[in-house]
């Protein structure tokens, strides 16, 4: 009859029914009229707008169908960084350092039902501005999924592979504006086509498997892959304090929790990766695969003359933990990567690569539900080489409202390992970089 808990409740999503039962998830709770009444109760009023879902655009006993924009502006100023870099095998090369103002990013999905709110889409337009004329500059994407119950939905079509916590699903509700701290860049997957099951172990614990086509298809046609389906991707969060972490898991603590909120989250990610399936170097959602002085590994010649890597398995896992208590927040993420079974031109002789690096998160909400400051710390270690960064910034949400913000954020960065056009840094980057982004996302 009513909504009561923290969450948004969306029929088919994070509530259902059956013959014999009510379920609830991702924080959705509520009042609810089962059996059979003489007089039928008028019917619930559905919410016209949900944060990260849209506005209602049409609600029928046919489907449904929500309306979101999402989009930003920045500033960016790279001016500060060294003019060039040198990798581990000792070439230099010319870093360039941006000074701009680009409408970054346009994202616009429609999500529902259709004709059982069991069946549920989600399809979208996402253009990337900074990477125009790139692969996937501009991509029409998304997927369709069956709800079973709370304990599983199965779906197909394209979606993050949850290899680490922020491709979980909670973009863009991260500290900074669409930009990851670089140990998290460096090691996650990305935007990939393929099925996935997902829902609840039980009331606190969640969990996502994924199997696809590789880590990232943003930019990679269907005659680039491979025909294996060799990339499984695997996450567990338990959630043992509140059974949540915010809307959609939000990082840092914008809702305010009166009581600690606490997660643990571990995820696994295997793939093996050929050079013909990676997506351009200035791809709309980079991740190449690349050693720790940024090199991509299937560069030719890179190990040495007449060394060139075609395949390699790909091995990734991560834990992070969180606690949220009245506007705070700490969250961190510890990451291992496993390169090896090299295969190409001369590839014998280069030994398995192992990596790690983490990140760390800070935040305090200064004015409640209007200014909240943050400070990242971000490190990767490797054999190529140990990078890292920090940063501080804030948001000011000057509508009282999560869906407008101004943010500002200003970093230091020792050799970047990861770069592109739509990411703050480019590899190599050493120096300060600072941006201001303007946020809208109903």
């Amino acid at each position: 009859m009513r909504s009561t808990g923290q969450g948004p409740c969306l029929l088919g999503k994070t509530w259902g029914y059956d013959q014999t039962s009510i379920w609830v998830s991702e924080g959705c709770s509520g009042e609810f009229v089962t059996g059979r009444l003489e007089v039928a109760p008028a019917k619930p009023a559905v919410p016209r707008h949900l944060p990260n879902v849209g506005f209602l655009l049409f609600d029928g006993d046919k489907g449904q169908i929500y309306f979101r924009l999402f989009s930003y502006g920045r500033y960016l100023n790279q001016r500060n960084l060294d003019q060039t870099y040198t990798d581990a095998f000792g070439t230099t090369h010319d870093v360039v350092r941006r000074q701009d103002i680009q409408l970054q990013k346009f994202f616009s999905p429609f999500s529902g039902w259709f004709l059982t709110p069991k069946f549920r889409y989600y399809l979208y337009v996402w253009s990337s501005n900074s990477s125009q004329g790139d692969p996937a500059q501009v991509v029409g994407a998304g997927n369709l999924s069956w709800t079973f119950n709370r304990f599983a939905s199965v779906g197909v079509g394209i979606t993050s592979l949850p290899s680490v916590r922020s491709t979980e699903g909670q973009f863009p509700y991260w500290l900074g504006v669409d930009d990851r701290l670089i140990a998290d860049e460096f090691f996650r997957g990305s935007y990939t086509s393929g099925v996935w099951l997902k829902g609840e172990l039980q009331a606190k614990v969640k969990y996502m498997v994924m199997f696809a086509n590789n880590l990232s298809t943003l930019g990679v046609s269907a005659a680039q892959l491979d025909n294996r389906l060799d990339t499984q991707s695997y996450s567990v969060q338990w959630l043992p304090a509140t059974g949540e972490f915010g809307l959609w898991n939000t990082f840092g603590d914008y809702d305010d929790h009166q009581k600690v909120a606490t997660r643990i989250g571990l995820h696994y990610t295997h793939s093996l990766e050929e050079k013909q399936s990676q997506p351009g170097t200035e791809g709309i959602e980079n991740t190449q695969v690349r050693l720790t002085d940024g090199s991509v590994i299937f560069t030719p010649n890179l190990f040495g003359p007449g060394v060139t890597v075609n395949e390699v398995d790909y091995r990734m896992s991560s834990i992070d933990g969180g606690i949220k208590y009245k506007g705070a927040s700490v969250e961190g993420e510890y990451y291992w990567r496993w390169l090896r079974n090299f295969t190409g031109e001369n590839t014998s002789g280069i030994a398995d690569i192992n990596d790690h690096g983490y990140q760390l998160q800070a935040s305090a909400m200064a004015l409640p539900k209007t200014l909240q400051l943050y400070f990242g710390n971000s490190q990767v270690f490797g054999r190529y080489g140990d990078q890292w960064e920090v940063r501080g910034g804030e948001n000011w949400y000057f509508m009282k409202e999560r869906g407008l913000r101004l943010n500002g954020e200003w970093m230091y960065v020792n050799r970047s390992p990861v770069g592109y056009t739509a990411y703050p840094y480019p590899v190599g980057a050493k120096g300060t970089v600072f941006h201001i982004n303007l946020e809208m996302n109903f």
